[in-house]
Order: structure tokens, then sequence, then C-alpha cells
């Protein structure tokens, strides 16, 4: 997921008849935030990039392997951006990656998290600069797993669930 200083605009709570203010930023600086949930076992793994690449690829899955379970196997399910899909990544022994096919993110339950990342917590800031994008997803990602049971309620697919494996 791309943070940065042009984000979008969201709903807000107002009285009625009114036009309430969003800020909105003309700056370009922005971070990448890695990350995988495991929705049976409520944990989720990230890192937040200056740059979406092969090599912050690469560093997010040992960090996914990292946290599976002992004597587990996941499954990482990505989309087809060219940093997932690369002949370049060293797989880790633990883990298989699935492709998406194009123009299904409702596939990938990663992407609820981001849109509840972004709405709950990141879309009316304006970030001073690139250190300031990264607090502000540092502290979204872990308000989302801290909590328990959010990532389990925001991410479990019924037709996916075969048994905790991340």
């Amino acid at each position: 997921m791309r943070v940065g200083q042009k984000n979008g605009r969201v709903r807000i709570w107002a009285r009625r008849g009114t036009r309430p203010r969003q800020f909105s930023d003309q700056r370009y600086q922005n971070a990448y935030v890695f990350g995988a949930v495991c929705p049976a076992r409520d944990i989720g793994a990230a890192l937040i990039l200056p740059r979406a690449n092969t090599e912050g690829m690469q560093k997010h899955l040992e960090e996914i392997s990292r946290q599976v379970a002992p004597g587990a196997h996941g499954v990482v399910i990505m989309d087809g951006a060219g940093w997932h899909t690369t002949k370049k990544l060293d797989i880790p022994s633990n883990l298989t990656p699935i492709k998406l096919p194009p123009y299904c993110p409702e596939l990938n339950s990663q992407e609820n998290v981001w849109h509840f990342m972004r709405k709950n917590y990141l879309s009316t800031l304006v970030f001073s600069g690139y250190d300031a994008i990264v607090e502000a997803c540092v502290s979204a990602w872990n308000k989302v797993t801290d909590e328990v049971g959010r990532i389990r309620s925001i991410a479990t697919r019924k037709w996916a669930n075969i048994g905790a494996v991340f």
C-alpha cells in the first residue's frame, strides 16, 4: 500500500447543511507498506519501505517466513505487480506464493486491511515529510494488529479457511 502526501478524500461526519473542509496536500513524498495477515491466528507482519521493488519484496517474504508457525506452511496471495512476480525473488521454503488473476482485488483479503487502515487512521492526515508518513503507517499498522480480533474480522474468507497456516 502506498501512503503519502497525496491521500484520497473520505466521507466524514458533519452537521446537516454544512460543507466540512478536508485538507489536501500537493506534495509527493510517500512510503510503501508491505503487509500480510493470517486471519486464523489474528496476526500480521509488515515492513514500511521507501520504495516498492524486488529488494523490498524479498525482505517482506523473509519477514513473513519468520512469522509462520513452526511446522506450518504459509500461502502468500499476490497480485501481478512486477516486484511480486519477478524470477529474482528467492521464495522461502515455508511459503508458497499464489498469483491472483488480473482485476480481482476482492480475492486478496489484505486489500480490506489496507482499506480499513486508510479509512480509519490515514485518510485525513497531512504529513510534514517522509518520517511523518512512516510514523503514521507504523501507528496505523500497530493499531490494527494490536486490537484482538480485528485482523480476523477484516480478513477472514470462509471459502479460504482451512486452518492456521501463517
